[in-house]
Order: C-alpha cells, then sequence, then structure tokens
C-alpha cells in the first residue's frame, strides 16, 4: 500500500509539473516571435493530433450524444475564453503570479457548488476560501498599481474555468478522459483556425520556440492528463487534488530558473495560502463535491 501511494503521489506531481511549466514554455515561445493566437492554435492542433493517437492505442472511443455535444461546447466556447485569458495574462504579468492567480479555481468551485446547491460549505471549506482569497489578494497586490488588465486576465481564466468544471462535472462517468480531452482540444483547434481568417496569427521563428510551444501540448497536455488520472486511481480524487495543489510552486519554480522571475517574500507566503487552501478544500469536501471540486472529471 505505502509502494502505491508513492507512485500515486510521484504520478500527481509529475502531472502538477507538466501543468506547472505551461506558463514558461508559453514565455518561451512569446520571446521567440510568436502571439497567442499562433501558441494556442499550435498547442490545440497538435495536442489533438497526439490524443487521437493515443485514442487507437488504448482503443478509447468517441463520445457520442449529448457528451460529445457537451464536450463540443466546452471545448470551443469555455476553454477557448479560458485559454485565452490565461495565455494572454502571461504576456503582461510574472508566470508566477499569473498561476497563483489561476489557481484559485478550485475554491471558487466549491464556492460555486454551495450556492448552487443552497448549502452553506463545511466550516474547513469556508476557511480554504478565506484563505484563497487572502492569498490571491497577496500576490496579486503589486500588480494593481502595475497591469491591473493583466490580473483581470488572468481572475477572468479562474472564473472561465470554474464554470468549465461545472459543466464538465456532468459528462458521463463512462467517457474516456482521453476522449473528451480530445474532442475538447479538437473543438478549440477548430475555432482558433478559423480566427485565422480574422486575424493572423503569429508563430515561432526558431527550433526553440517549436520546441516549448510543442512542449505545451505534449508536456502540459497529453502527458499531464493521463498521470493525473492515474495518480487518481491510486490515491483517489481528493488526495490528487490536494497534491495537485504544487502546481503553482512548480510554475514559480520554472520561471525563476529559466526566467530569474523572483516572488518576494509577502507573495511567496501568499502562495503558499493559496496551496493550502486548495488542499484544504479537497481533503475536507463531501464525497459528491469531490469530483467537482478537484479537476477529475474534466482537463487542464
Amino acid at each position: 500500500m505505502r509502494g502505491t501511494g508513492l507512485a500515486g503521489a510521484g504520478l500527481v506531481l509529475l502531472s502538477a509539473a507538466g501543468f506547472g511549466a505551461m506558463a514558461v514554455f508559453a514565455k518561451l515561445a512569446y520571446d521567440a516571435g510568436a502571439d497567442v493566437h499562433g501558441v494556442l492554435l499550435s498547442r490545440f492542433v497538435l495536442a489533438a493530433v497526439l490524443l487521437r493517437a493515443l485514442m487507437a492505442v488504448t482503443g478509447a472511443t468517441w463520445p457520442r450524444g449529448r457528451d460529445l455535444r457537451l464536450l463540443l461546447a466546452m471545448g470551443g466556447v469555455g476553454y477557448v475564453i479560458q485559454s485565452m485569458t490565461y495565455f494572454a495574462a502571461l504576456t503582461r504579468l510574472p508566470a508566477g503570479t499569473v498561476a497563483v492567480v489561476f489557481y484559485s479555481y478550485p475554491v471558487l468551485v466549491t464556492a460555486a457548488v454551495a450556492v448552487t446547491a443552497r448549502r452553506a460549505p463545511r466550516l474547513a471549506a469556508a476557511l480554504g476560501c478565506v484563505l484563497a482569497t487572502v492569498g490571491v489578494g497577496v500576490v496579486a497586490g503589486p500588480s494593481l498599481s502595475g497591469d491591473a488588465l493583466g490580473l483581470l486576465l488572468a481572475a477572468t481564466a479562474a472564473v472561465t474555468y470554474t464554470g468549465y468544471i461545472l459543466a464538465g462535472s456532468r459528462i458521463s462517468s463512462d467517457v474516456s478522459p482521453i476522449s473528451s480531452t480530445a474532442v475538447v482540444c479538437a473543438a478549440a483547434a477548430v475555432v482558433y483556425a478559423v480566427g485565422w481568417l480574422v486575424e493572423t496569427p503569429s508563430f515561432p521563428t526558431t527550433a526553440g520556440g517549436w520546441g516549448a510551444t510543442a512542449a505545451t501540448a505534449a508536456v502540459s497536455t497529453v502527458l499531464a492528463i493521463p498521470t493525473f488520472f492515474a495518480g487518481i486511481k491510486l490515491l483517489g480524487p481528493a488526495a490528487a487534488a490536494a497534491i495537485s495543489s504544487a502546481e503553482p510552486i512548480f510554475t514559480a519554480l520554472s520561471a525563476f530558473l529559466v526566467f530569474d522571475e523572483r516572488l518576494s517574500p509577502w507573495q511567496a507566503a501568499g502562495a503558499g495560502l493559496v496551496c493550502v487552501s486548495v488542499a484544504l478544500v479537497s481533503l475536507t469536501s463531501a464525497p459528491t463535491e469531490r469530483a467537482e471540486t478537484s479537476p477529475v472529471a474534466v482537463e487542464r
């Protein structure tokens, strides 16, 4: 059992590292001449192709009927808005700041579930919401006087992703995560491709830039999603979601190593509060809430 737990924790941490590095990959692509449109179009096209290949290997089938329609809407609307605002925020704010503000979404989901279900959240979950609010406020404070638009974009990404998760919780449990992710990525790719008719995207002009762009799909999508779900099978959703709260730490660490981006001591403390709040909410939510509080039923 101990070995299984360690393996599960390792898989979730690998997933968190993959997701956390996405902001740095995006910034490297921007430095190589790409814009937001070009990075996202490339990411979703490549991810859709890789996921389709993974479906063939695993024997996964396409969703049908209501599930397919909902996934197409999630990808073509929800994921497009979320990814566009998140990646646009990265052009204006440090990667660590964007990651911490965005990672408040599990707590937003908890609050949304409490409101829609018309029941008060548990005391621990309410405390988690307070800690997350304080933590995000501390991290984002310097941006209020510097780039408020960047902060608004990051917050919009978190709110949009909250709605995306609530919609994803309605997907049938027998739909393969790989299949649902393939549909979402394909729908987003189509929208960004159609956007080419309105505005010509800029793509990386160097091999390193293309490598970073490809990594947003291969590492931060195709690798990160299966490892997270594999970790869930070994640990359970609540523990996996709690461990995944390390994601903004990986973002801040990778941004420091690559760009020498630094969080002030106060901002680092605020980031810690957000991570603690997510872990607290994930571990203390009721069984019926856990699938919605953690990214179990949906993709990143």
